[in-house]
């Protein structure tokens, strides 16, 4: 169940099935890729950065996220939340895929 409330033009609030989690949705914001982690995803399709925030709220925070699609390291990606951050892949091998 997804509610959704306007707050001004830029933000609103959104609930998950979870029920209590609540995530202020505003602008995106740019984040710079520092490190590639791993391959994560069920075939490896999935990979995992580690990415510095440049501006907004949050700006100056580290944080793990992951990333379908080419990605190196120097890239820019746009982040829509910086509240949520990815779980750790648990080891180095992942289904068949080396880093």
């Amino acid at each position: 169940m997804v509610k959704t409330q306007q707050k001004g033009s830029q933000q609103r609030s959104q609930t998950g099935s979870k029920g209590g989690d609540r995530i202020v949705l505003g602008e995106a914001v740019p984040a710079l890729v520092q490190e590639i982690i791993g391959r994560t995803g069920f075939r490896g399709e999935i990979t995992q950065v580690k990415c510095l925030v440049t501006t907004g709220r949050d700006k100056g925070r580290e944080m793990r996220r992951n990333v379908k699609g080419p990605v190196r390291v120097g890239d820019y990606l746009i982040l829509r939340e910086t509240e949520i951050e990815a779980r750790r892949i648990k080891s180095k091998v992942t289904k068949g895929v080396y880093t």
